[in-house]
């Protein structure tokens, strides 16, 4: 289900923008980007071809960071194949900040992972 999609983003939800941007940005180096989404502010930055999103939103450790796999369309798809598989969906198909679409579910440990699919793409194929 997931051998055309490719790891795209790793999500990071995080106690303090304000403390994060400056860490990721003058401490590793990384360009970073802050932004508005139709959630609130978040940041962006890039490390070689995977994008590192920075949310400010209270997690408990193992909760973040959660890996994003992008896909060129067929969401509602997928969204239907894992439930069928029994997979459980923790955040059902729904609008990312870009106007993308994105589905979160957990593997059997219980650590969250992520599909994205850009606004453009078509949502079932």
């Amino acid at each position: 289900m997931l051998s055309a999609c490719k790891l795209d983003t790793v999500v990071f939800f995080v106690a303090s923008l304000a403390r994060s941007v400056p860490f990721y940005r003058d401490t590793l180096g990384l360009e970073v980007a802050s932004m508005d989404g139709h959630d609130g502010p978040f940041a962006v930055a890039q490390a070689g071809p995977v994008s590192m999103v920075f949310i400010e939103r209270p997690a408990r450790v193992g909760e973040t960071p959660v890996v994003v796999f992008s896909m060129d369309g067929g969401i509602d798809d997928c969204a239907d194949a894992l439930a069928a598989r029994g997979v459980e969906i923790v955040v059902p198909v729904s609008e990312a900040p870009d106007g993308g679409l994105t589905l979160d579910f957990l593997d059997p440990d219980g650590a969250v992972l992520s599909l994205y699919q850009p606004a453009q793409a078509p949502r079932r194929r």
